[in-house]
């Protein structure tokens, strides 16, 4: 299991290195999201989407990505310490339809993680510092420009079995995000 999603982060990362930029640059976005979990585990990330400078036609959407770079904040019921930081960095792939003219869009990304200490609570506990995270979403863009977007994602934090125990944690989050 673990190597599929070691493959699935490699090849994400891979395509996003390799293709070759047929339009501008979109414009970097900044973020505020919130994160809820089992254990009481509460969440305040803030970060950027670094969009790719690439658009493919897929069905009848467009699909782009970004680079989403962030520092998350966890806090929970633990066993010893109740707070973490998390550094993350994911690969994200996003669709919109009707040619990429759609105000919807649907987003999945695979990435890496890095907290300052293991995340141990009253029932679980992690048994890297190191770790995967991977998300499916569905989004809202509105305003000018559509310059302002808000997306709810199902994410999922585990250390895809490198290490035991392994039992991940599952996270609802809601994001706002402005392009700049």
């Amino acid at each position: 299991m673990h190597l599929s999603r070691l493959h699935a982060f490699c090849a994400l990362t891979a395509l996003s290195c390799t293709v070759a930029a047929q339009q501008a640059p979109a414009t970097v976005s900044l973020y505020a999201q919130g994160g809820w979990a089992e254990s009481h585990t509460h969440t305040l990330t803030l970060g950027a989407a670094l969009p790719w400078s690439w658009h493919k036609p897929l069905g009848s959407g467009v699909l782009s990505g970004y680079w989403d770079v962030y520092l998350s904040h966890w806090r929970y019921d633990g066993a010893g310490r109740s707070r973490l930081l998390l550094l993350g960095l994911t690969p994200t792939l996003r669709w919109t339809p009707h040619g990429g003219s759609s105000p919807w869009f649907a987003e999945a990304g695979i990435g890496a993680t890095l907290t300052n200490h293991l995340y141990r609570t009253v029932d679980e506990e992690f048994s890297t510092a190191f770790n995967f995270a991977s998300h499916l979403g569905v989004g809202l863009r509105w305003g000018a420009q559509r310059r302002h977007e808000v997306v709810l994602r199902l994410q999922h934090v585990s250390n895809a079995a490198i290490k035991h125990p392994n039992p991940g944690q599952n996270f609802v989050q809601l994001r706002y995000a402005v392009q700049l």
